[in-house]
């Protein structure tokens, strides 16, 4: 494999991961500060917004929203 390919296959995977991460997130009412850190950490331009609307469902699901899930999104901005 290539350099070229390999950082390809290193993208997809990335990719892979992230969405991955995303969904569980969605899905966990409380979802970890870890989890949350590794996306945060791992993801590239294209999964922002995915990312920012799952925390801002979140928020929006609270009648009393996490300050550190309203402060996350903020950074994002």
């Amino acid at each position: 494999m290539n350099p070229q390919e390999l950082q390809q296959r290193r993208q997809e995977i990335r990719s892979a991961f992230v969405g991955h991460l995303i969904d569980r997130i969605s899905r966990d009412r409380y979802p970890s500060t870890t989890m949350l850190d590794l996306i945060e950490e791992s993801m590239g331009p294209e999964e922002l917004e995915p990312y920012a609307e799952a925390l801002i469902n979140k928020i929006e699901q609270d009648e009393y929203p996490s300050f550190a899930l309203m402060d996350r999104v903020r950074s994002l901005l």
